[in-house]
């Protein structure tokens, strides 16, 4: 049989199911991967299930996103995780080692595994030839204790590359460029699979820098074939023996193609406030820019800091802009202190962050009220980055350099022209320096099971879903328009040191929505709670979008919340409702959501006999007097689920 990449490594790792396009299976887990924002609870979650040491062929915990420490917070998680992952298994690298994904492409991921990890960008490892997937940290814990992965069996977008990318354009442009075709919306269930002559072009850190920000097209994953340039890169981080070559079959087919050649692309920008707002750079270039950051999982490599600082050598940041750099490994830093760059950055007036994704997750470096803010990021939702009226533009490293230099938004092709700068040739290094030293290999099993656990007050044991009603007596808590990310549901930045504790972290479930002096959503949802009635969601279209955070649908659960109906839902967040038995249910007429407002008492009969055996059912809108259809196209596995009151209750019941 004739496969792509993608049905490849499902084939051989298939579990349960057919891989049939649309219908449900099942895949053996190699590798997850779990960060400090949404790996706390992944831990806590994988103790809850009694387990006492994972079952992978490899696990790693990485501390990456809340590295900041005002109050005790963070470093409570910090010690937590490593004195956890000591004793069940886990690798641990630890704060300032580098960005998860960054670090995992360089010193563990290898072709035609499967990787699973409790963060949507998990899929940047697919530029080394993985099967690399972002879930919800349940999910994770579940393939730790060696549990199956569920998904839908994948269509496949096949994405053609021709011809080689132009100086100054970057690779940054190419997901950009997808981006504008596909959009954040419809691709839900569809891997994005790269193939064609262009593919051999570019080396892995560039297709990482794809890969990762992928994950905003909505897809299950994005990957790349193994070939020569994996070799290369394998051979550099020491790690050869993990090679292998993983092509397309050359009668391979896809469900769609998408061809794109290479060198007619031009450098282009994600506008405010989406990823899929794509404008070309030479139209922009009347934007003033007042801030810079440059970094996170999606542009920190080797190959793009040296861009960077090569392009700013002997010159000097724009007076009217700030510019931040956050390093994506150790290892890069290592390499840059060691050819002189990182001098050159610093005396061009860089200002060097941590190793870690800091300003991209709103830790920090927020702009000002109104002002411009160009980043190398994955992500620019309004607010994400600290600041309510924020204008994020996200780009290439060249494109931001080039911003930084002219304080303003300048096609990086007129750098000769503007400032008399050629274009920087780098080439991957042969051989990267190895420093493995800040990455905690776990204790053997006889050493474990005396090891203590770190566990301090603000570390609380995740609470357990309920078993659904017979009959859902509910409240509208809120009726939300379009593309509501995770990050409107729960709110990154400096909140997410609360993590750990759902009860205090759920204070802030839709923080953003919260007018001023009138109750929170929170506290409407809790009052809702007590007076009997079912918490419940009315939202637009794409909802969930965005990060993977397991905390948009447990805390949420945790106030109460038991449905969300939405006009449509992503992939990541739809399952982390399901695993935490608030049900996911879809207008069967779009247009019954302009007919519900806050506060509307909704009825469900036989709520409980629905999830086990409907696909489709009738709600009753009591102050509105008119019933509606909804669609549950729910697998029996999610019925389960739901009815057993989430996954970590299912799964005990399996164990």
């Amino acid at each position: 049989m004739a496969d792509n990449v993608t049905y490849k490594i499902l084939r051989s790792h298939l579990l349960e199911g057919q891989l049939k396009p649309g219908s449900e299976i099942a895949i053996r887990i190699d590798q997850t991967i779990t960060q400090d924002a949404t790996g706390t609870t992944a831990m806590l979650l994988f103790e809850s299930m009694g387990l006492e040491r994972v079952r992978t062929e490899l696990s790693v915990s990485y501390v990456d996103h809340n590295m900041a420490m005002f109050g005790p917070e963070n470093h409570n998680d910090h010690l937590y995780l490593q004195s956890i992952a000591r004793k069940v298994g886990v690798y641990h690298s630890r704060p300032g080692n580098g960005i998860c994904h960054q670090v995992h492409l360089e010193r563990f991921a290898r072709p035609g595994a499967t990787q699973l990890g409790s963060d949507s960008h998990t899929p940047t490892t697919g530029g080394i030839g993985s099967l690399s997937i972002g879930a919800g940290g349940l999910d994770v814990a579940v393939a730790m204790g060696g549990g199956p992965f569920y998904l839908t069996a994948p269509k496949v977008i096949g994405i053609k590359l021709l011809g080689n990318l132009p100086d100054w354009v970057a690779a940054k442009d190419v997901i950009l460029q997808v981006l504008s075709i596909l959009t954040t919306s419809g691709n839900v269930g569809s891997v994005a699979e790269y193939f064609g002559p262009g593919v051999s072009t570019l080396t892995v850190p560039q297709r990482a820098t794809i890969t990762n920000m992928g994950a905003e097209l909505g897809v299950t994953t994005s990957l790349f074939p193994s070939d020569e340039q994996t070799a290369a890169f394998l051979a550099s981080q020491g790690r050869s023996e993990v090679f292998t070559p993983l092509a397309a079959d050359p009668d391979a087919s896809y469900d769609r193609v998408i061809e794109i050649d290479l060198s007619r692309l031009e450098s282009l920008a994600a506008a405010p406030s989406s990823p899929d707002n794509i404008r070309k750079v030479a139209e922009l270039k009347d934007v003033a820019v007042q801030q810079v950051q440059i970094g996170s999982c999606t542009n920190s490599s080797y190959r793009d800091l040296m861009m960077v600082a090569s392009i700013l050598k002997g010159k000097t940041v724009h007076p009217g802009v700030e510019l931040g750099i956050s390093p994506g490994s150790r290892q890069v830093v290592q390499i840059l202190s060691e050819n002189g760059a990182l001098s050159d950055l610093i005396a061009a007036g860089v200002r060097l962050l941590e190793c870690g994704c800091g300003p991209c997750i709103g830790q920090g470096q927020s702009p000002g009220e109104g002002k411009v803010s160009v980043r190398t990021f994955n992500r620019n939702f309004k607010g994400r980055s600290g600041t309510k009226d924020d204008q994020i533009y996200l780009v290439s490293p060249e494109t931001a350099a080039a911003a930084a230099l002219t304080g303003h938004l300048s096609d990086p092709r007129r750098l000769p022209e503007l400032l008399g700068i050629s274009y920087p040739r780098i080439s991957e290094l042969q051989s990267m320096p190895i420093n493995d030293n800040l990455i905690d290999k776990p204790l053997p099993p006889d050493q474990a099971a005396a090891a203590p656990v770190i566990r301090s007050s603000s570390i609380v044991t995740p609470p357990s879903a309920e078993k659904p009603s017979q009959k859902l007596d509910g409240t509208i808590l809120l009726r939300c328009g379009d593309k509501i990310t995770t990050d409107h549901i729960m709110p990154a930045g400096s909140f997410l040191k609360y993590r750990s504790n759902v009860p205090e972290y759920a204070r802030y479930v839709f923080h953003c929505f919260t007018e001023s002096g009138k109750p929170s959503f929170a506290e409407r949802a809790l009052a809702n709670q007590k007076a009997g009635r079912a918490g419940v969601i009315i939202a637009g279209e794409s909802y969930g979008q965005g990060s993977s955070r397991e905390h948009a649908a447990l805390c949420p659960m945790y106030l109460g919340v038991r449905l969300v109906i939405a006009k449509t839902m992503e992939r990541i967040h739809r399952a982390n409702l399901v695993n935490f038995a608030i049900t996911p249910a879809t207008f069967v007429n779009p247009s019954d959501y302009d007919r519900m407002e806050e506060n509307d008492h909704l009825e469900v009969p036989n709520f409980h006999k629905i999830l086990a055996e409907s696909d489709r059912f009738t709600v009753i809108n009591v102050t509105r007097h008119f019933k509606f259809e909804c669609e549950l196209p729910l697998s029996r596995r999610d019925r389960e689920i739901l009815l057993a009151g989430g996954k970590l209750n299912y799964t005990k019941m399996c164990i």
